[in-house]
């Protein structure tokens, strides 16, 4: 590959998490990243809780800084509003206003180089607000377990990025030790959610097992005709 499409490829970038735009991927590529309600931003959501210029993402030597411009209604990081820039950890949730949710990937090699701003719609998407998952557009109903929910949260948080097992079983169950949870359960609590999964789309296998590291989500990208 290239050098400069290897640079291009680690590129991190956001992902609507709610609003109609959910599901959309934008790449952080330039300087600077603008979001607000002008047509001239990366990211134009028209809705009049946002201001005009409402949010911008800086690129800096130590990683990518998020830094409210002053706006009405403030932008808040993992549920704290910020006064200052701030440092943004892969995973951070960027709320704008009351209006937009988007998460924060700090690297995924194998998103698809399309150019800068693009939003491109996944084929599982999840609400963190309403623990709501959508496979090809269609709800999973009923709801997944807390458990299953917690799995699936953790690898769609990290896209394309093997999740270890440790890691796994600290997410989904936090109150445990580690040594408290044997390989069998976690095993079978992901074909649990794999079959939950295969319920609305049989043909795709989302989550993969990646043998002697841990699990991965591989959530392509829907296609359009």
């Amino acid at each position: 590959m290239p050098q400069d499409e290897a640079a291009a490829s680690e590129n991190p970038y956001l992902i609507a998490q709610t609003g109609p735009r959910q599901g959309e991927r934008w790449l952080l590529q330039r300087d600077q990243f603008l979001i607000g309600r002008g047509a001239e931003c990366d990211i134009a959501i028209p809705d009049r809780q946002i201001s005009r210029h409402h949010v911008r993402l800086l690129r800096m030597p130590e990683g990518i800084v998020v830094e409210d411009l002053g706006s009405k209604n403030g932008t808040h990081v993992n549920g704290a509003r910020i006064s200052e820039p701030t440092l943004l950890q892969d995973g951070d949730i960027i709320q704008v206003a009351f209006s937009l949710e988007l998460m924060f990937v700090a690297y995924d090699a194998t998103l698809p180089l399309e150019g800068t701003g693009f939003g491109r719609q996944v084929r599982l998407r999840m609400d963190a607000r309403s623990h709501q998952v959508w496979v090809r557009g269609e709800e999973l109903a009923p709801p997944l377990s807390a458990p299953q929910y917690r799995l699936l949260e953790a690898l769609y948080r990290q896209p394309s990025r093997v999740v270890p097992r440790e890691e796994v079983v600290a997410q989904v169950w936090p109150d445990v030790a580690g040594d408290g949870v044997s390989e069998q359960a976690v095993d079978a609590l992901v074909r649990r959610l794999r079959d939950r999964l295969a319920e609305v789309d049989p043909a795709h296998q989302y989550v993969l097992t990646v043998r002697g590291h841990g699990f991965r989500l591989d959530n392509p990208v829907e296609s359009k005709v």
